[in-house]
């Protein structure tokens, strides 16, 4: 499949349109490649991880984070220098779908509100671009469980979807849980926005200590990395829906949290 198909394709699933004025969304790095037959999807461009993707025969790479955020230039030993090194030689593209991918209508973004069946689900922060605002596009998104839940129970029910063994919560635990907000990554600029929408809990990753002090609802950081893990994973079986059929094959490399816990002994 043409490399021009494919950024077509990407750009149908995660509008460029959608980035965030202080984003880098799209192309990381253009190759030399001009067809693909392999194409890797992942969470972050890492060196390690980007060489085992390569090692695989992709001749594109798709990740969720992107390579930078603010233009570097490849003049000091860094993780950049070192990407550049992998690819350019490969010949192979990397792109980043970010907070295109974050602001996508229905995207995979929105994962977990699908699993909890969310009702009149709308985006805590819509988009400015009126026609996708209209759609549904924005970050975050803020909606009703099916019927009330004891704390306790939504705790069991969310620990049953997020791939983490540890959280903070902070903020005012409420007896019942009815109203939901969510942002994955790293949401902590939209707990007033949870809290102007009348959410009971917000979930979401990041969460910084003077936010923690402030929140008046209950506030949930399961981490960055879990809730777009999942997301990643499931953009990957959207991409490889559509490719496959054309020849391409397409694979979902699997990431590893950063964060490791130790608990004291007593």
């Amino acid at each position: 499949m043409l490399i021009a198909d494919v950024l077509q394709l990407i750009d149908r699933l995660a509008p460029e349109r959608l980035a965030a004025d202080w984003d880098n969304s799209g192309v990381q790095i253009a190759g030399e490649a001009r067809e693909v037959s392999r194409l890797a999807v992942r969470l972050d461009p890492l060196p390690l991880a980007l060489a085992d993707c390569l090692d695989w025969g992709a001749q594109f790479v798709l990740t969720h984070h992107p390579l930078y955020l603010k233009p570097q230039t490849p003049n000091r030993e860094s993780p950049y220098l070192q990407v550049l090194r992998l690819m350019l030689p490969a010949k192979a593209w990397l792109y980043a779908a970010h907070t295109t991918l974050d602001q996508t209508p229905d995207g995979p973004a929105f994962w977990l509100g699908r699993e909890l069946n969310l009702q009149d689900a709308r985006p805590l922060e819509p988009t400015l671009a009126p026609d996708l605002a209209a759609l549904g596009a924005g970050f975050g998104q803020v909606g009703e469980l099916p019927e009330s839940l004891a704390w306790s129970d939504f705790a069991d029910a969310l620990a049953g979807l997020v791939d983490r063994q540890v959280w903070s919560v902070v903020g005012d635990i409420p007896g019942r849980v009815s109203r939901i907000a969510y942002c994955p990554g790293s949401g902590g600029s939209l707990i007033a926005e949870a809290e102007k929408a009348g959410a009971d809990v917000f979930i979401t990753g990041d969460i910084k200590y003077h936010q923690a002090l402030e929140a008046r609802i209950a506030v949930v950081d399961v981490g960055h990395f879990c809730l777009e893990e999942e997301m990643t994973r499931r953009f990957a079986g959207m991409v490889s829906g559509i490719l496959a059929p054309h020849g391409v094959e397409v694979r979902f490399f699997r990431g590893c949290d950063p964060f490791r816990f130790r608990l004291p002994c007593a």
